[in-house]
């Protein structure tokens, strides 16, 4: 992929991973837009860095999705690399029933639905583009799921496997498809969970996942992991039931 002279859709773009990953993108001179559920939360954004463009979306609705694509292509007709980025992750005990799952944000709508659709809307359109490409940001708990968070690692597989499956029927045109599989960084990413577990450190910094993120962008690497989700995408079956045992150990 080249990374310089792209016009780039960030979904998720106003915190952790999606704005980091905007700034670099800015950085490298190409005109970002990012899309987010919050207002004064993308406004306070622009103001660090006004050469963000920004727009009001919820994922999670279609209706909203179509806006997204409408006002996309209308005002952005170079769009040309699309980056799936926006998620939520959520503790949920499935042995309470399933009003802990109907109570919060709808994870399958978020994590996977959205992608699926947005890939879906801006296929047609990235056909035509030179260097176009779609990223999908997955998870380590895609290849190793936490029970604690047991539809989180099952959006974040489904999106592996569509990863794969779309790169496949995409492979004669000009439409790249990536997937980049970060470990737990420290993000805004189900903060009240991370709390009650006590986890407060991390191995793994953002800016290292970006880093390592351009870089393989930049030489067609097409399924990128970091620290450990590195070896997770690349571990045997015993090796990734042998983690499982050790990650849920202390459930």
């Amino acid at each position: 992929m080249n990374l310089k002279g792209n016009t780039v859709l960030i979904t998720g773009g106003s915190m952790g991973i999606g704005l980091e990953l905007a700034k670099e993108f800015l950085n490298l001179g190409n005109e970002v837009i990012i899309c987010g559920r919050r207002k004064d939360r993308l406004e306070e954004v622009v103001k660090k860095n006004p050469d963000l463009k920004i727009i009001v979306c919820d994922v999670s609705n279609q209706k909203s999705r179509k806006e997204l694509f409408d006002w996309t292509c209308s005002n952005f007709k170079n769009l040309n690399i699309l980056i799936n980025n926006a998620g939520v992750q959520r503790d949920i005990d499935f042995t309470n029933g399933i009003d802990e799952y109907l109570s919060g944000d709808n994870e399958i709508l978020i994590n996977f639905e959205a992608p699926v659709v947005l890939s879906g809307l801006f296929i047609p359109f990235l056909k035509d583009k030179k260097n176009s490409a779609i990223v999908n940001i997955t998870s380590g708990l895609g290849f190793v799921p936490s029970a604690k968070m047991p539809v989180y690692g099952a959006t974040k597989a489904g999106l592996h496997a569509f990863s794969m499956a779309l790169r496949y029927q995409l492979s004669k045109t000009n439409i790249k498809i990536f997937e980049a599989i970060p470990p737990a960084l420290e993000t805004e990413l189900n903060k009240e969970g991370r709390a009650k577990r006590g986890q407060f450190s991390f191995e793994f910094s953002v800016p290292g996942f970006i880093s390592t993120l351009m870089d393989a962008l930049q030489n067609d690497i097409y399924e990128i992991g970091y620290g450990y989700s590195e070896k997770f995408r690349t571990a045997s079956r015993e090796e990734l039931d042998k983690s499982f045992q050790v990650m849920n150990s202390k459930m």
